[in-house]
Formats: structure tokens, C-alpha cells, sequence
């Protein structure tokens, strides 16, 4: 059953998928109403899952589960995937794939895949003070604590690109 995203608690769970470009605006009401007909139906073993989506500068969707009364399993989250997945298609764009680094450069967010964003760091294209979108957080509780778009210092980014260890909040 899907719920608002700001009613989800801060130890939901949490994905976010990334888009490759900024939706139109005909294809963020495309997405959104595949995902919100997905997260009304969503169950895990029979169980209807307390889901939530969020859709941020038209390119980052969120999706929340409170895990109070149901969590998501395996095959819940592999349908979700999968859902993801043919949008994917029939949008002709990249939602799923967690590879690319996405970053701030002024007021846009850029992309990457991984080994143009390392060799942006190698001649100092981009630094530890780089605004990045970390997309690994896993708890609804990370968005409010500001762990979403934070320096590159902040993050995992640091240990993988810039030869740092992240720093804990």
C-alpha cells in the first residue's frame, strides 16, 4: 500500500535509482504512475508492504519500505527491479544501473561511470569538496541526517577516488 514519503519512519528502507538525464515532465507522470500502481499492489509473501516514493530533481527516485509490519524480501525487491527495469525500456533510459557517479558541477548534476569520474580525481578535476549524490544510503533516517548529497569527503567516494577513508557521521 503506498503512503506518503514524508510519513515514512527514519528506520524505513530505503533504494534510490538514479536516472542517466532529467525527466520531462510527461516522463516523471509516466514513472511515477508505473511506480505508485507497482507500490499499491507491492507484497512480500502475501504481506502488503507500507511503501513510499519520492521523485527529486526530476531524475532521483526514492523508494521507502516500513519494514514494521512487513519487510521487503528477495523476490519483492526483484519485482520492483524488474518493474524498473521495463520503464527502463520503454523510456529508453538508464534507471537501474547503481555504477555512475553523479555530481554537482555549479547548479547541474553531471554523470559519470566510474572510471572517468576516478580520472576527473587523478588530475583534479574533482576534489574531496565535490558535491556527490550518495545513492548507497539505505534508511529513510539517511536523508534527514544529510547524508544524500554531501562532499565527496563524506562518503564512500572518498575511499574509492580519492584514496581517503569516508568520514562517519
Amino acid at each position: 500500500m503506498r503512503i506518503p514519503f514524508a510519513e515514512m519512519p527514519p528506520h524505513a528502507r530505503l533504494w534510490i535509482f538514479a536516472a542517466e538525464r532529467p525527466l520531462s515532465g510527461a516522463e516523471q507522470e509516466a514513472l511515477l504512475a508505473v511506480v505508485d500502481d507497482f507500490l499499491q499492489q507491492w507484497a512480500a509473501h502475501g504481506a502488503p508492504l507500507a511503501a513510499a516514493r519520492d521523485l527529486r530533481y526530476a531524475r532521483f527516485l526514492f523508494v521507502a519500505v516500513d519494514e514494521s509490519n512487513a519487510g521487503a524480501s528477495g523476490c519483492s525487491i526483484d519485482a520492483m527491479t524488474r518493474v524498473l527495469a521495463e520503464l527502463e525500456k520503454q523510456m529508453g533510459l538508464e534507471l537501474v544501473n547503481h555504477g555512475p557517479v553523479l555530481y554537482r558541477v555549479g547548479d547541474q548534476i553531471a554523470r559519470l561511470d566510474r572510471a572517468a569520474f576516478a580520472e576527473r580525481a587523478r588530475r583534479g578535476e574533482v576534489a574531496p569538496d565535490t558535491i556527490v549524490f550518495n545513492n548507497t544510503l539505505s534508511r529513510v533516517a539517511d536523508l534527514a541526517d544529510g547524508r544524500w548529497e554531501v562532499p565527496a569527503r563524506d562518503s564512500w567516494h572518498a575511499r574509492a577516488f580519492f584514496g581517503g577513508v569516508a568520514a562517519t557521521r
